[in-house]
């Protein structure tokens, strides 16, 4: 062999060499990045039981933690601050993994849980459950709080709600074609007509059962409850490990649907089936806590702008990352204004909207 085709040999075998280096190292620094989250997830959950209009040191959170506080603390951390912490977590986590999976199914940087008007189904079910099955007296005066009478109808009837705008979505789909084209359409079609239903109950209720449906679609973390957050643990766990496990498959819909079949992947059936798995997750959470905007629309994209698109990286980190931001978005709404708890949904979406904004600016296409 000649000096020229040897050293041709080596430039040529090195350079595989090179990009599996180079592939390594980068998904050393994914998984670094995605410690990262975890790690200030542990620090943002201890602040939260910290924190707060009953002052409490943090050795007593801690020593209430490992069963040796007092009965005051006990109360306060167990059976308030536990729960909200918990809930951010579990609702924050189920919005982003629903989100980043729906951006990636319709291959469209707008792909939300809201986008297609699973929330605004919600909002119907909870407007109707209080409108015309008696689920929204109200009890309140100078002196106490504002509450549902009957929170569990109130989220029966949300999820259900927005179940059903879930399997009208993959009919839709069935009969015209998992396109993203028709999905998207589908979903800004059903998310107009909720709104109009919504806006319909409204006009038959008396004042009492708007304060109500208006209450509801606050969304606050605080109203769930510990019997309420297993059902949510599992819904959002379960969600989060199928779209893992299908994490391949999502990669291959992301370069078209011509590439995934020519991999082995069905990207029709693997989309209804996504879009059925993220819309569990989301009638959950959306039920159980009411609206909260733009987690699953702008955390997806945060993390894409840090870790790439990636699927196998973007999935748990958008669950780290929609926890950590709802759970720091709680923590301020309870902070801010104390002894006065702001409506985490208002808080998110001030910060979502211009935050959204910034990165379309900062960036001519988000996918």
């Amino acid at each position: 062999m000649t000096k020229c085709g040897k050293r041709m040999g080596d430039i040529m075998s090195s350079k595989p060499l090179d990009v599996v280096a180079k592939y390594k190292k980068q998904n050393r620094r994914r998984w670094k990045i995605i410690l990262l989250f975890a790690s200030m997830l542990v620090f943002a959950f201890m602040a939260s039981l910290w924190l707060g209009s009953a002052p409490l040191s943090l050795a007593e959170v801690t020593k209430t933690i490992l069963g040796f506080g007092n009965e005051l603390a006990e109360r306060i951390v167990w059976y308030i601050r536990m729960p909200r912490a918990v809930a951010a977590i579990l609702s924050g986590a189920g919005l982003a993994v629903a989100g980043a999976a729906m951006q990636s199914l319709l291959r469209n940087p707008l792909g939300s849980p809201f986008t297609l008007g699973l929330s605004q189904a919600a909002a119907f079910g909870a407007a109707l459950a209080i409108v015309c099955f008696g689920a929204g007296s109200l009890h309140s005066s100078a002196t106490d709080a504002v509450l549902l009478d009957s929170a569990w109808m109130t989220s029966f009837f949300a999820f259900l709600s927005s179940l059903i705008a879930a399997v009208a979505l993959v009919l839709i789909a069935r009969l015209k074609g998992s396109n993203p084209e028709t999905l998207i359409l589908a979903g800004v079609a059903l998310s107009t007509l909720f709104a109009a239903g919504v806006t319909g109950l409204q006009y038959l209720a008396s004042d009492v059962e708007i304060a109500s449906i208006i209450f509801w679609t606050f969304g606050d973390v605080g109203r769930v409850t510990w019997g309420e957050l297993l059902p949510m643990a599992f819904v959002v766990l379960f969600s989060l490990s199928y779209f893992t496990l299908r994490s391949w498959s999502l990669n291959a819909v992301d370069s078209g649907d011509e590439t995934a079949i020519s991999l082995g992947v069905n990207p029709s059936r693997l989309r209804v089936e996504g879009m059925l798995v993220a819309s569990l997750a989301t009638a959950t959470v959306v039920a159980l806590v009411g609206i909260i905007g733009f987690i699953g629309l702008i955390v997806p994209h945060m993390v894409r702008r840090i870790l790439g698109g990636d699927e196998r990286f973007v999935l748990p980190a958008s669950a780290l990352g929609g926890a950590l931001l709802l759970l720091v978005a709680d923590l301020a709404a309870r902070n801010l204004a104390s002894p006065l708890i702001v409506p985490v949904g208002v808080l998110t979406s001030f910060l979502g909207a211009p935050l959204f904004l910034y990165l379309v600016v900062r960036r001519k296409r988000l996918w």
